[in-house]
């Protein structure tokens, strides 16, 4: 195991080179120009009304727009066959204790069932501090031993691997839920291809994070990945810790935004109908890739909309992304 550190955020910020007032020289004749173009690529479920998944739809019956702007789709398919890489991050803080058994369980059952050849997974836990308990693995054994390890963490204060605290506001007990998705979006899914998923079993409400929300939701949007919240509350706690403070909206605005969607265990939906849930939204998305027609290296947000020609049809895609910087 180790413990995931924050010292990124504080390192200074590398000043941007100046571009040279030197023009450089034109290249030799009948020398090949090469020109760089950027594509971006989306991942995205349709369902209908009732909630029905549509995966029969092709090319031309979808419209892609960046800030407004028609874009010419250069790659599309039904197919999902692009690896998919999965962090699992779960919630120890003291709210949870009564839930981590049944977390345990239906993940591990959970990840029996998702993985596919190519495909990896990771598994960290967030309370006080976030932990990587399994790095990269496409091993559903290793990831259940992994999920053996789950523990309450609300102790008084985290540790960066050097074994400097990371001491918390507010007496000292938190839940590090921005922490743990930025570190999980910058440091284990920044550098990954295909397909990129984080899903999140929390009640939602963070104490004690370095990070902001949006921040968090920065980080998912750099690393193409798409956020999947499941809240489980033990209500009991919940309303004599936080006051009967709820993180439902911060958490569908990070789901939301990212193209994923907020689920709630409860009587009705239990854990394991959630995960089957996210399971068949995995298998059934669409892929496409366009060339955006702004190809400014500013490090801007681009809005990004997805639209059917059925009006009866929900497109769920992430709302944007981050353009490259020079």
């Amino acid at each position: 195991m180790k413990a995931l550190s924050l010292a990124i955020l504080m390192a200074p910020l590398i000043a941007a080179a100046q571009p040279s007032s030197q023009a450089p020289a034109p290249p030799p004749e009948g020398q090949a120009i090469r020109v760089e173009v950027n594509l971006v690529n989306l991942f995205f479920s349709v369902r209908d009304r009732k909630g029905a998944y549509i995966s029969t739809l092709g090319k031309d019956d979808f419209t892609v727009y960046e800030d407004g702007k028609r874009q010419e789709i250069r790659f599309f398919s039904r197919e999902t066959d692009q690896p998919l890489t999965l962090g699992l991050l779960v919630d120890v803080s003291r709210s949870q204790e009564a839930l981590i058994e049944t977390e345990r369980a239906a993940s591990a059952r959970f990840f029996e069932r998702v993985l596919r050849q190519k495909d990896m997974a990771f598994l960290i836990s967030f309370g006080v501090d976030a932990e990587l308990l399994q790095d990269h693995t496409g091993s559903p054994a290793l990831l259940a031993r992994a999920l053996d390890r789950l523990r309450l963490n609300a102790g008084v204060s985290g540790m960066s691997p050097t074994g400097t605290p990371l001491p918390l506001p507010g007496g000292g007990r938190g839940t590090v839920l921005y922490d743990a998705v930025w570190l999980a979006a910058k440091e284990q899914l920044r550098g990954e291809v295909g397909r990129k998923a984080l899903i999140v079993i929390t009640d939602g409400v963070d104490v004690g994070s370095r990070v902001k929300l949006q921040e968090a939701i920065e980080q998912a949007h750099r690393s193409d990945a798409i956020v999947y919240v499941i809240l489980f509350e033990d209500p009991r706690y919940t309303s004599w810790q936080y006051g009967n403070v709820s993180g439902e909206g911060a958490m569908r605005r990070m789901a939301e935004e990212t193209g994923g969607r907020v689920f709630r265990v409860s009587r009705r939906e239990s854990l394991d109908d959630i995960y089957d849930t996210i399971q068949t939204e995995l298998r059934s998305q669409y892929s496409a890739a366009y060339a955006p027609s702004n190809q400014a290296r500013d490090g801007g947000f681009r809005r990004i909309e997805v639209k059917t020609r059925n009006r009866d049809y929900r497109v769920q895609v992430r709302r944007g992304y981050y353009a490259p910087r020079d």
